[in-house]
């Protein structure tokens, strides 16, 4: 009797791209016509750009993990963990399990998708000592700790020791390190008020990045006018340094000074999964090299998108242009890839991807915002209506909008209770606790161990 197998897709990755991959997958394709899996450690969906209101406590975690089992099409498999490996030649893709299990998964096709980490630099103590922006995780926990150095502070009797914890350092002007300063800065402002013998002249917020602008991509006037406002805060920016080495109890700039504080936040931008390196393929600066159609040449049912790969920004008319790794474009690429996967399983031809960037929002928290829709300048409530419409109308569900609708409206309104929910552990967890950057294979280890277990087999 002849078994007919259904085409396996494998998606890496519920960011952005890959979500919206397996959604029109679900949508567009029968259920006999192939078999669809997604692997990712959570069975949720992450709204990145909000994560910094989540680590002021404006948003409630759950507000912006968009749950990936809501759907009533749902039918899609989901691997709870991490590709760690690609074996393109035998078409395979090794998982570690959230349970530490290692696992080859076989597949026809594969879009790839896992997103970027971090990007550190070799700077003596940085990954022992500071936090990161790039997690639900990280959000929450930074919350805790934040709100930790006012309770300590509040309680010391040493007069250093409450400076230090008063004093607060983001490296990285780009969206994520201005919007996690401004909204934790309006955090510990408000909070303040709560505690009686802390001087509010003591907290003191730095910004730093090695740029000579903060945030380019908004052109001049933008970028001076997020500036003004938060220094008009009190935060002190500093361009053009950098950290020269983290302590414990200490941070040194590379200007020579030396910042006595108890908090590194580090948002000094991103790269690429390392799970590219393990393709063995041709990269462009850490992104996985494709076409216009996002396929890996030379490779069939082989498909990368997102801040994972260099896709040719076409929309720019420059040859060398690859889209910025943003949600904007992930989104649509998700999309597109998508109808490239059916189309190749249809014998169907595929198409280039193009898509105009639409502009750029910055939540500065409260009524402080700048935005360039389509390129009109915004300031003020206006920028603040572009920035979070465009969120709430990006949130794939709408409990996902109720929910984050009420959060703002709530804190408009009650303000904040600044309670510390118990994710600080007596043992601290900066940097390298979270993005587990350590656990992919090299090219060689990927081959051998499928090679190893085909023998066992």
């Amino acid at each position: 009797m002849n078994t007919v197998t259904r085409p396996r897709i494998l998606v890496v990755g519920a960011g952005f791209a890959g979500v919206e991959c397996v959604r029109r997958l679900e949508r567009k394709l029968s259920p006999d016509e192939a078999d669809v899996t997604l692997v990712t450690p959570f069975a949720y969906q992450l709204y990145l750009p909000l994560l910094p209101q989540v680590a002021s406590g404006v948003l409630t975690p759950q507000s912006i993990a968009v749950s990936l089992r809501r759907s009533k099409k749902y039918r899609t498999r989901i691997i709870p963990g991490g590709a760690i490996g690609v074996d393109l030649k035998s078409k395979v893709c090794v998982i570690r399990t959230i349970t530490d299990k290692i696992v080859n998964e076989p597949y026809d096709y594969i879009v790839l998708a896992p997103g970027s980490v971090t990007r550190t630099f070799d700077i003596p103590g940085l990954t022992d000592h500071a936090f990161g922006m790039k997690t639900l995780a990280e959000a929450a926990y930074i919350r805790d700790h934040v709100i930790s150095q006012l309770d300590l502070a509040d309680a010391s009797q040493d007069p250093a020791e409450r400076a230090a914890r008063l004093q607060f350092v983001v490296v990285g002007g780009g969206y994520a390190g201005t919007e996690t300063a401004a909204c934790l800065q309006r955090l510990t402002h408000a909070a303040v008020k709560r505690y009686p013998r802390i001087d509010p002249g003591l907290i003191k917020w730095h910004l730093i990045d090695i740029a000579p602008k903060l945030m380019p991509e908004l052109g001049d006037k933008l970028g001076r006018s997020a500036q003004e406002i938060l220094r008009r805060r009190g935060i002190e920016i500093s361009l053009g340094v950098s950290i020269e080495k983290a302590g414990p109890e200490e941070v040194t700039f590379t200007d020579g000074r030396v910042i006595p504080t108890r908090t590194l936040i580090w948002t000094a931008g991103v790269v690429a999964s390392p799970l590219m390196a393990t393709l063995g393929a041709e990269t462009v600066r850490g992104r996985l090299a494709v076409t216009a159609e996002m396929c890996l040449p030379g490779h069939d049912g082989v498909f990368a998108l997102g801040d994972a790969a260099a896709v040719p920004d076409l929309a720019k008319g420059e040859e060398s242009a690859v889209c910025p790794p943003t949600a904007q474009h992930a989104m649509r690429q998700g999309k597109h890839v998508a109808d490239n996967v059916i189309a190749t399983l249809r014998n169907r031809p595929m198409q280039p991807y193009t898509h105009k960037d639409l502009g750029l929002v910055v939540d500065l928290g409260g009524k402080d915002a700048v935005s360039k829709p389509l390129g009109v300048e915004l300031r003020g409530l206006p920028a603040q209506a572009v920035a979070r419409g465009y969120h709430w109308s990006a949130l794939r569900t709408n409990v996902a909008k109720t929910r984050v609708m009420t959060n703002w409206l709530l804190n408009a309104v009650a303000g904040d209770d600044f309670v510390r929910t118990g994710f600080q552990a007596r043992k601290p967890a900066k940097l390298k606790d979270f993005e587990y950057t350590d656990m992919y294979l090299t090219p060689e280890q990927v081959r051998a161990h499928v090679e190893g277990t085909a023998r066992q087999d």
